[in-house]
């Protein structure tokens, strides 16, 4: 259970947009979080694996080093 305060505007949005379409405002609610959560994970991890390469913990490569490691180069 998880149970949130939005400023008024928000709140009054997201009432008429439940209105309009006869969903309920937690379902906008859900939607609006699952839409966000991968890219907040992402986000997340690409800051993880950026201070893992700076400590020198992760390497990396170049797309050509990749690209010849697969046999995809030219």
């Amino acid at each position: 259970m998880l149970a949130i305060r939005l400023p008024s505007d928000i709140e009054e949005r997201l009432e008429a947009l439940a209105k309009a379409t006869g969903r309920t405002k937690t379902y906008y609610a859900r939607e609006a979080i699952l839409e966000h959560l991968e890219d907040l994970e992402d986000i997340y991890l690409a800051e993880q694996t950026l201070e893992h390469l700076r400590r020198g913990e992760e390497t990396s490569k170049s797309l050509d080093d990749v690209e010849q490691d697969l046999g995809l180069a030219n």
